[in-house]
């Protein structure tokens, strides 16, 4: 039997950005993957799906395994030859049992790794703005936890050290023992005064923060319902907030926004998103499918220099297209006599990059548009070729042939419902716990319709706001039942974003004058 091995990986804070490069390289190679509940499931999306995934969280009141069964298990799968992954959150030999689990695994006679994680106690103090050391503010740094091992007789926390010999304490697990953190430290000697900072879910665009002092930080929680998990930061430190924050100053921080686009599709909309300070969340409801059938394209490339134009209306146009021309070892020149149309800068990006001259792409990104530009151009009796997806709109197909355009028309790909999302998800959407519902075409709204059940349309339409990328999209969703609340200027990624930020902006000033 091949030997196994475990290797004790750190998930880091909550943002998957902070996963390590060497983390994630190993958690695409496990067999079976062993986590906890603070992993972001973004990081998750990385496991190869025929990895088995056991969850283990623990929470305050709830263990998925006692750590007795976590260890047992671990040797369970690596006695059976496995390579086996126990991702948990920050670091996992910072107050994260790893090194038990180490003790465990070498104690019964088998090999692992330690892959350190980014630990929330530098981390998290430094996305809400808190420097842990300063210069001016504190040379020195306990982190301690703030939940001791149940029914130890005597704390090993050394409270005087604490209080008075460190600038900055950041204590771990600990909002529930808030109190008593709070009265010892007082109690041997640090300042009633002294600076508090409490971060909830820090490095995430859901993070919270709240401020006070030693003497009326617990009332300030109790007021709040501020709820665990945190990392709570006490010093002089904690004033630097107020001039360094950073992150919730991103102009689309603290906002849910559901990505309907194609898996294969969303990844720029969905990193914009999470670089502005949002939180995407994806709920693909197209797939792209390529065309079975795909003889009228073929027939189209033996005939490639008697079109006088060719019209990508898509990048998946692009893509599929020059896939094909590649597949049939056919070679790029053979389009040197077609002027080249693209509808808007990605479709034109795409056929760029592959070293065409694109004629132009119009003023505005949808079929209208392009007729508008190619009524002075095109000739009557000229050919164009217009490769596309299933169900495209037929306003420029017909107008054309209405000019005595003669229009070849190939089908390379249909938008297709997504499989199965998450109950969760859906729950999500359902219950309004998101802020924003973004549709980049008119099949990803019907598609997502289809997902949720039209009857629950309307509910989602009144707890979500609807933002579409552009008029046609629009249309779509307003005969779905959705009333539109935003439509993009420009019919772009770059324009649903700047549509997604200044609505944000009018909501807090909105609150913000309320």
């Amino acid at each position: 039997m091949r030997e196994g091995i475990v290797y004790l990986i750190g998930a880091g804070p909550g943002d998957p950005g902070l996963f390590t490069i060497k983390g994630r390289a190993l958690l695409a190679e496990a067999e079976v993957v062993v986590y906890d509940r603070l992993v972001n499931s973004d990081i998750l999306s990385g496991v190869r799906p025929e990895a088995e995934l056991i969850y283990v969280g623990k929470a305050s009141s709830h263990h998925a395994l006692r750590q007795e069964q976590i260890n047992e298990l671990l040797v369970e799968k690596v006695a059976a030859g496995k390579k086996v992954v126990r991702l948990k959150g920050g670091d996992p030999f910072l107050f994260g049992r790893g090194g038990e689990e180490a003790e465990y695994i070498r104690n019964h006679g088998f090999d692992y790794e330690v892959i350190p994680g980014v630990t929330s106690a530098i981390a998290v103090p430094a996305y809400a703005g808190i420097p842990v050391t300063h210069r001016d503010a504190a040379s020195s740094l306990a982190i301690i936890t703030g939940h001791e091992k149940p029914g130890k007789q005597e704390s090993s926390i050394k409270w005087p050290q604490l209080a008075q010999g460190i600038d900055t304490l950041v204590f771990l697990m600990g909002i529930e023992n808030l109190d008593l953190i709070t009265n010892n430290l007082v109690a041997n000697g640090k300042r009633p005064d002294t600076p508090v900072a409490l971060v909830r879910w820090g490095t995430l665009p859901s993070q919270e923060v709240l401020t006070g002092t030693l003497e009326n930080i617990n009332r300030k929680v109790k007021e709040s319902s501020f709820k665990p998990p945190a990392v709570i930061i006490v010093g002089d430190v904690v004033k630097l907030r107020g001039q360094l924050n950073w992150i919730e100053n991103k102009p689309l921080f603290g906002q849910k926004i559901v990505v309907t686009r194609a898996r294969t599709q969303a990844s720029r909309l969905v990193e914009e998103i999470n670089e502005l300070g949002g939180e995407a969340i994806e709920f693909p409801s197209i797939v792209i499918q390529k065309e079975a059938n795909l003889n009228s394209l073929y027939n189209a490339f033996e005939h490639l220099d008697s079109y006088n134009w060719i019209i990508f209306t898509s990048v998946n146009a692009v893509d599929i297209f020059f896939a094909e021309l590649r597949e049939q070892e056919l070679d790029i020149r053979s389009l040197h006599r077609s002027n080249i149309c693209a509808i808007g800068p990605a479709t034109r990006k795409s056929l760029e990059e592959r070293g065409l001259k694109v004629e132009f792409i119009p003023e505005e990104y949808r079929a209208e548009g392009i007729l508008q530009e190619l009524e002075s151009r095109v000739k009557k009796g000229e050919w164009v070729l217009l490769p596309r997806a299933r169900g495209a709109r037929a306003v420029l197909l017909d107008t054309l042939r209405q000019w005595g355009v003669y229009v070849n028309e190939v089908i390379l790909y249909e938008a297709v419902p997504a499989g199965k999302v998450s109950k969760a998800r859906i729950n999500d959407i359902l219950e309004g716990r998101i802020d924003y519902l973004t549709f980049t075409s008119s099949s990803t709204v019907s598609n997502f319709v289809t997902m949720v059940g039209r009857d629950n349309v309307l509910r989602v339409d009144k707890k979500v706001k609807v933002a579409c990328i552009g008029p046609v999209t629009a249309e779509t969703a307003h005969a779905h039942g959705f009333s539109v609340d935003i439509v993009a200027r420009e019919y772009t990624i770059d324009g649903l974003l700047q549509a997604l930020i200044d609505d944000s902006n009018r909501e807090l000033s909105a609150g913000s004058s309320g």
